[in-house]
């Protein structure tokens, strides 16, 4: 089964282990998501997968393509359409719903997130340079540093740091730990922060990767 879930950050806060440790967390709302296409290799798509629909759509709203799609599901239109991998396409039926549920025996899961977008930004806050002095008569307190030579290589190279946009981009945290399911509200409990604002969209993946951090905390209550 592919355990993965179309959901949205819900916010940040804490939970305590037996030993009264303090656990940073991520709830991110995640799911219901409902089995909008099964696709099969063996078929006109030429890869296994599935793709899952999150959050209803007024019909006002949607296009006649999504309209014929929700219509052939049997469901409301959806907000959100999400392909995820999967090497038994067969074994899912149009229409099946998936909850958190299937993240019950996950230890640990990859979120996949937009970032914040930060607008133009200079090389300090975009980069992390240590700026120019900052004592009085300088001209360089936050601008950029030498980014050539004059004789070699004479122009400058690919790849320096310059100001420019900031955020915005595909993001994955890896390796997060799986602190607690609530089956009741739908919710996962992610140790750690994810990418994205609160109320952004991610896409929650088990872990292909078995996570070594020091923040695994299996007994959380």
């Amino acid at each position: 089964m592919p355990k993965a879930l179309v959901g949205r950050k819900a916010g940040m806060t804490q939970v305590f282990t037996e030993a009264g440790e303090v656990v940073p967390v991520t709830v991110i709302q995640a799911g219901p998501c409902v089995v909008m296409q099964v696709k099969s290799a063996e078929g006109k798509d030429g890869e296994n997968g599935l793709v899952l629909g999150f959050g209803d759509k007024k019909r006002s709203r949607a296009r006649r393509p999504e309209l014929g799609l929700a219509r052939t599901v049997g469901t409301e239109p959806k907000q959100v359409l999400r392909q995820v991998p999967c090497d038994e396409p067969t074994s899912f039926t149009v229409g099946q719903e998936l909850t958190v549920d299937i993240f019950r025996e996950v230890g640990a899961v990859d979120v996949t997130g937009t970032s914040k977008g930060r607008g133009f930004q200079g090389v300090m806050k975009r980069w992390g340079a240590k700026g120019g002095p900052a004592s009085h008569g300088s001209m360089s307190h936050r601008r950029i540093g030498s980014v050539s030579s004059s004789t070699w290589p004479g122009r400058v190279r690919r790849g320096s740091h310059f100001p420019g946009r900031m955020g915005g981009d595909r993001v994955t945290a890896r390796h997060l730990q799986l602190v607690r399911v609530d089956t009741g509200r739908g919710l996962l409990l992610v140790g750690g922060s994810v990418p994205g604002p609160v109320g952004g969209l991610v896409l929650v993946r088990e872990s292909k990767k078995i996570s070594r951090s020091r923040h695994h905390h299996p007994h959380v209550v």
